[in-house]
C-alpha cells in the first residue's frame, strides 16, 4: 500500500482518487475550498464535478497543504493547468527532496511556453516531476470505463511505480520516457478541440471532423517533434488518441466550448456556460507563439488565435482555411515521371 495525496478536488482528481483507493492505496485529497472538501467528506460524492460517483470511504479529506504534502510516496497534481505555477509555488518548502509529484493536467503556459512538469520542475527543484495522460474523461474512469492511460517519467523505475500504482482491470496504464512529447500532446490537442467544437457549432458534419482531427495531429506531431518529443507519442495515446477523444465527446469541455463559440458566442460566454476551466484557451497563445519559435506551420491553431483573440469570426475562419494555397498533403512528393 503506498501513500497518495490527489493535489486538487476537480474531475479528474475526484476520478483518480477513487481508483487508487480502490486499488487500497491510502489516499488523501487536498482542496484549497473548504466547502468542496466538506461536501466530499459529508456526501462521498462530489456533487458538482463528478455527480453520480460514489467515493470509497477510506479516502482522507483536507484543506490543510502540508499534510497533503507529507510523507507521500505520490503527490499528483490536479489542479487546473493555470493554477499549477501558484499552486507549486505554495508547496515548495513543504515538499522533501526526490518527491515524485505526478502531473495529470494539460496544457502549456502562456507567457514562458513551459509544460506543467517544467514548471512544477522550475518552482520545486527538489522534486522528481512525473507525467499521467492520455484519452480519458473523468465522468467515464468514476464510472470505471475502461481507459487507457500512459505513465511518463525520466527514470523507467518512476514511470513503473505510477504504472503499478493506478493500473486496474478499468485503467490500463503504459509507461514512456517522453514526457515533454505525452505532455504536448496533451496540450495541444485542446486547441484543435475547440477548433472541432467551432465547426460543430457552425453546423459543420463529420467530413469536416475527421479533416480537423487529421490535419490536427499534423500540426501537433510537427511542432512536437521540433521540440524535441518522439513520433510514437503523437502517434499513440498522448498523441491522437486524446485528440480523437477530445474532438468527438461531449464530455469534452474544449469541444463544448467550440461549439458554443461557433453557435455564436464570445470566449467568455463559452467559459462561463461550460463552468469549467477550459484550457485550450490558455493554450491556445502559447501553441501559436510555438509555432512562430520553431517555424511550423500551424493554420488551425493560428484560426483558434485569430477567432479566440481577434475577434475573427468562425466563418471566415473557416473559408480561410479551406482557400489556402494548394499544396500536397504529405509536403514534398516525388511523382512518376512515367505517369
Amino acid at each position: 500500500m503506498a501513500k497518495v495525496s490527489i493535489v486538487g478536488a476537480g474531475s479528474w482528481g475526484t476520478a483518480l482518487s477513487k481508483v487508487l483507493a480502490d486499488n487500497k492505496h491510502d489516499v488523501t485529497v487536498w482542496s484549497i475550498l473548504e466547502d468542496e472538501i466538506n461536501m466530499l467528506r459529508e456526501k462521498k460524492e462530489h456533487l458538482t464535478k463528478l455527480p453520480g460517483v460514489t467515493l470509497p470511504d477510506s479516502i482522507t479529506y483536507t484543506t490543510d497543504l502540508k499534510q497533503a504534502c507529507t510523507g507521500m510516496d505520490i503527490i499528483v497534481m490536479a489542479v487546473p493547468s493555470p493554477y499549477v505555477r501558484s499552486t507549486a509555488k505554495s508547496m515548495k518548502d513543504l515538499i522533501a527532496d526526490g518527491q515524485r509529484i505526478v502531473n495529470v493536467a494539460k496544457g502549456i503556459e502562456d507567457e514562458s511556453y513551459l509544460t506543467l512538469t517544467e514548471i512544477i520542475q522550475q518552482e520545486i527543484p527538489q522534486s522528481v516531476p512525473c507525467v499521467l495522460s492520455g484519452p480519458s474523461h473523468a465522468e467515464e474512469v468514476g464510472r470505471e470505463l475502461t481507459t487507457t492511460l500512459v505513465a511518463g517519467a525520466e527514470k523507467k523505475e518512476d514511470a513503473e511505480l505510477i504504472q503499478n500504482l493506478f493500473m486496474c482491470d478499468y485503467l490500463r496504464v503504459y509507461t514512456s520516457s517522453d514526457v515533454l512529447g505525452i505532455e504536448l500532446g496533451g496540450a495541444l490537442k485542446n486547441v484543435i478541440a475547440l477548433a472541432a467544437g467551432i465547426s460543430d457549432g457552425l453546423g459543420q458534419g463529420d467530413n469536416a471532423k475527421a479533416a480537423i482531427i487529421t490535419r490536427g495531429i499534423a500540426e501537433i506531431s510537427k511542432l512536437g517533434i521540433a521540440m524535441g518529443g518522439k513520433q510514437e507519442s503523437f502517434t499513440g495515446l498522448t498523441g491522437i488518441g486524446d485528440l480523437i477523444v477530445t474532438c468527438s465527446s461531449m464530455h469534452s469541455r474544449n469541444r463544448r466550448a467550440g461549439i458554443l463559440i461557433g453557435q455564436g458566442k464570445t470566449m467568455k460566454e463559452a467559459m462561463d456556460e461550460v463552468q469549467m476551466v477550459v484550457e485550450g484557451v490558455y493554450s491556445a497563445k502559447a501553441a501559436r507563439g510555438l509555432a512562430v519559435k520553431y517555424n511550423i506551420s500551424m493554420p488551425i491553431v493560428t484560426s483558434v488565435n485569430e477567432i479566440l483573440f481577434e475577434g475573427k469570426s468562425p466563418a471566415t475562419a473557416l473559408a480561410e482555411l479551406m482557400m489556402r494555397d494548394r499544396k500536397p498533403e504529405g509536403g514534398s512528393v516525388d511523382w512518376n515521371p512515367n505517369t
